[in-house]
């Protein structure tokens, strides 16, 4: 079989990959995106999708698409279901320190995918395409994959999750069980659900729960906790972890109760929280040479400030920006046959490319990491008296630390091809 050779490569046809692919397209450089589905992966619900994501959709120019298909959040409101009242209610309108206006809406991830997907050229994105193996030749990778194709190229970035193939090569291990799952599920209702625009938080002893609503039909909800052995089995079945929710939500409002009795079953998910410890972070490599990681292959965290998508995408732009300098033709003289100077040449280029795309990306996604860890521990509340702090006074506090940790510019994109 005749090797393929590309300039850039990116694994995974997730959001960090396609974002990565797009921010390229906009600055005039062409990859292939290696998906090992057959199609597009639009599993998955909701995405709370902070200011510094919306920076990054606009960066991309695919931001316009998707405000009109989402509601506006204007409030985070906490309620405790021990003391059965509202403990904060924290604007999600007004200004920011750094970034300006205030923007939270809760993304379909189908849609953020689609939109993403939909700008790239034909061609872009190569289905059934698994990488089963990484080899060194020269300046390149040999990239191999399932159906026995191999892919010469100059630059590798994995964007594969968190089973990453890339991350492994890099020497990053298996990611950190939590010791917590989460249930998430996504109602949709064409005669609509009627809350209101915002990001409702339920705490209780032993779990934290959120209701968002995305568009004026959908609302995505999630509970996270940890579970004993029994629990575990029940995790199996999305009509008994239905049953569970209900249970854990006796006491919140009829019309939250409502939206978990209505969800079907197919749409109900249950999931191990998993992230990368912060040593491993630190000490690990996030670039070597010409391969790098981003998105869920970097930094897997905990959801509890809803900073993994738009961690993953704020990688892609500063991603983008730094290997665009490198490839792109107006200021460079390549093509495919370079002597082996050039060749050397082109590769220090690349590397202290993304040394300097890990140098901007690594204490940013350590510190959301982290916060999200312990903001986790807090909000869920295991323990007695972390629960009594959280519901009596460091409600307000975590509510407001989700909009502070948003307060972030990736920067933009100096766009050279035309978005259509």
């Amino acid at each position: 079989m005749e090797m393929i050779v590309e300039d850039i490569v990116i694994v995974g046809a997730g959001i960090a990959g396609l974002a990565t692919s797009l921010g390229l397209h906009r600055l005039g450089v062409a990859s292939l995106v290696l998906e090992s589905s057959e199609k597009l992966r639009v599993d998955g619900f909701g995405l709370t999708t902070w200011t510094n994501a919306w920076k990054a959709l606009d960066a991309l120019a695919v931001g316009h698409i998707l405000r009109p298909q989402h509601l506006r959040l204007t409030k985070n409101v906490t309620t405790s279901l021990i003391m059965v009242q509202e403990t904060s209610t924290t604007s999600l309108r007004g200004t920011a320190k750094h970034c300006g206006d205030i923007e939270v809406r809760c993304v379909l991830r189908q849609l953020m995918v689609e939109a993403l997907a939909n700008e790239l050229p034909n061609g872009t994105v190569r289905f059934s395409s698994k990488l089963i193996a990484i080899e060194d030749s020269g300046f390149s990778k040999i990239l191999h994959l399932q159906d026995g194709t191999t892919i010469k190229t100059k630059v590798l970035i994995g964007c594969d999750g968190i089973k990453s193939v890339v991350a492994k090569w890099l020497g990053f291990r298996g990611t950190s069980f939590t010791g917590r799952y989460c249930v998430r599920g996504c109602f949709n209702n064409n005669d609509g659900h009627r809350l209101q625009p915002s990001f409702m938080h339920f705490f209780g002893k032993g779990f934290r729960s959120g209701f968002l609503p995305c568009d004026n039909k959908t609302v995505y909800w999630f509970l996270t906790w940890t579970p004993n052995n029994e629990e575990l089995e029940m995790a199996k079945s999305p009509n008994k972890m239905k049953q569970f929710v209900l249970s854990k939500l006796e006491k919140a409002p009829s019309d939250i109760r409502s939206i978990i009795e209505k969800t079907e079953p197919e749409d109900i998910f249950t999931a191990p929280l998993k992230y990368r410890p912060q040593w491993e972070l630190i000490r690990g490599n996030i670039s070597k040479g010409n391969v790098c990681v981003a998105g869920d292959a970097f930094h897997p965290m905990a959801p509890d400030l809803g900073q993994g998508g738009c961690c993953s995408l704020e990688d892609a732009v500063v991603l983008a920006r730094c290997v665009a300098q490198v490839f792109n033709r107006k200021n460079n003289d390549y093509d495919n046959n370079i002597g082996e100077e050039k060749e050397k040449d082109l590769y220090k280029r690349v590397e202290a490319a993304l040394e300097k795309y890990a140098n901007e990306r690594k204490w940013r996604s350590i510190d959301i990491s982290v916060t999200s860890l312990v903001v986790g521990f807090i909000q869920q509340g295991d323990l007695d008296f972390v629960s009594h702090l959280r519901d009596k006074y460091l409600a307000s506090f975590l509510a407001h630390l989700m909009v502070n940790k948003s307060d972030f510019d990736c920067g933009r994109l100096n766009i050279v091809t035309p978005y259509s």
